[in-house]
């Protein structure tokens, strides 16, 4: 403490600044806070009288963070889905991901209890991945907003009742904050390595939505929205962070307060479907692809429906009759094409006139904002920036690739994942276009890598 006070005053930081840091550590013992803060204002006094500064370096009040707030991505990812609406929350710990599940926790039991105190969510630590998810899609199914939280292993864990959520048609969310792998890897490190696995996860022909948030401003509104759109499209919605986004304090904005209401997606009560008389679970009776569905306990003899993970027609049918299954199948693929428009777009930054342009999504946004300036500063050249932010991915990337003679794909992977996923969504003329810029020793991307990798292979 007397340490404290002498670089209080050699620093020229203001005593109250110190006395209110002392008094909230202290804050329920005023004996050890008077006892704590006379040592300070001991050695403030001693240095004032005794020591000459030497060196030009002071402390000042800056207001440059005025209305700034600081989060981690795992706490607004936790957050989102608070404001969405969740009330199951399936998991099992896994570094680095358990601070989202502790995070949600806390604010459940500060915002999710009646009056009289009774809890109306339900956290369950699963025995493992598997059965989390497995509790988060038969939450889904009945009706409740549910999710988990993993990281890669817990992912290669999730693939077969993944599967089921997409060919069943089942609603959650799983964040995966991804670290370094395959195995186990380095957990304390990061990575942007689950891209490929996630996207296809579980066998058979499968895609899944992802949404990929670039800040932790980012993660509450994916956190938020994630919850609409896998009830909307009635499928298991990823949302992928990093163990440097989720785990590491960021400066943000603070968090807008939604302003829509949660979009439920196509359920039918009892009196639609006294109205109806009704419905097939898998038709496809409004051409977007996306069938109607009921919640158990809904009061009606016809709305009840077999939820089948093996070979089914549009009324919930078994069946193993090729042209039933291949239409299931079909329709799956066109309300995977329709997510195209409702998950997030991405952001772009364009001038018109460069020929080149960089790609990338997730935390390496930081790294490519400042090695755009270095390549401006040092080689006076602009480039072009788009940042994906889901999959499946938005024509607007299909535009921006064509505009561009070359486009250089950032990402932190060895296989170049995000490029690989490009190549099989553009048209093949554009295909030859792309190139890697590729960061995988487990740190963060820095921008300095990029720039220098940049200029080696354009030449400069």
């Amino acid at each position: 403490m007397v340490y404290v006070g002498v670089v209080a005053q050699i620093l020229n930081i203001d005593l109250s600044v110190v006395e209110k840091g002392v008094k909230k550590q202290f804050a329920k013992k005023q004996k050890v806070f008077d006892l704590n803060f006379g040592a300070v204002k001991a050695g403030y006094d001693f240095a004032q009288e005794k020591l000459v500064k030497q060196d030009p370096y002071f402390i000042e009040h800056s207001n440059q963070t005025a209305g700034k707030i600081i989060i981690d991505g795992n706490a607004a990812c936790g957050m989102g889905a608070v404001f969405a609406g969740v009330t199951v929350v399936a998991w099992y710990p896994i570094t680095p991901s358990t601070s989202l599940v502790e995070a949600t926790t806390d604010l459940l039991k500060k915002f999710r209890v009646t009056p009289e105190g009774k809890a109306t969510f339900a956290v369950v630590q699963a025995e493992d991945e598997l059965a989390a998810i497995g509790m988060v899609l038969g939450a889904g199914w009945a009706g409740a907003r549910s999710m988990t939280s993993t990281s890669g292993p817990g992912i290669s864990l999730m693939a077969e009742f993944s599967g089921l959520g997409y060919y069943a048609e089942l609603p959650g969310v799983i964040f995966d904050v991804q670290r370094t792998g395959p195995s186990t890897g380095m957990p304390t490190r990061t990575q942007q390595a689950d891209l490929l696995s996630t996207v296809l996860l579980s066998h058979g022909d499968t895609k899944h939505i992802v949404l990929l948030p670039g800040s932790v401003k980012e993660c509450f509104e994916f956190g938020y929205a994630a919850f609409d759109i896998a009830e909307r499209f009635q499928t298991p919605v990823f949302v992928l962070t990093d163990l440097d986004l989720g785990m590491n304090n960021w400066m943000s904005d603070p968090f807008a307060y939604p302003d829509k209401p949660l979009d439920r997606g196509k359920v039918l009560t009892a009196e639609d479907l006294n109205r109806l008389g009704g419905f097939a679970r898998y038709r496809d009776v409004d051409g977007d692809a996306i069938g109607w569905r009921t919640l158990p306990g809904t009061p009606h003899p016809k709305a009840a429906y077999f939820t089948r993970g093996s070979g089914h027609n549009d009324a919930a049918g078994y069946t193993e009759k090729p042209g039933e299954y291949q239409a299931i199948m079909e329709r799956l693929l066109r309300k995977f094409e329709n997510a195209r428009k409702a998950a997030p777009a991405p952001v772009v930054v364009k001038d018109g006139t460069s020929k080149m342009g960089f790609i990338a999504f997730g935390s390496s946004d930081f790294a490519v904002g400042e090695s755009l300036d270095q390549i401006r500063k040092e080689h006076k050249l602009d480039v072009d920036y788009l940042r994906v932010r889901a999959y499946p991915f938005a024509h607007e990337i299909h535009d921006f690739v064509a505009s561009h003679e070359r486009v250089y794909v950032i990402e932190q992977n060895r296989d170049a994942q995000l490029a690989s996923l490009l190549k099989l969504d553009l048209p093949a003329e554009e295909v030859v276009k792309l190139r890697s810029i590729l960061h995988y020793n487990g740190l963060p991307i820095d921008a300095r890598s990029i720039t220098d990798e940049f200029a080696t292979k354009e030449g400069l």
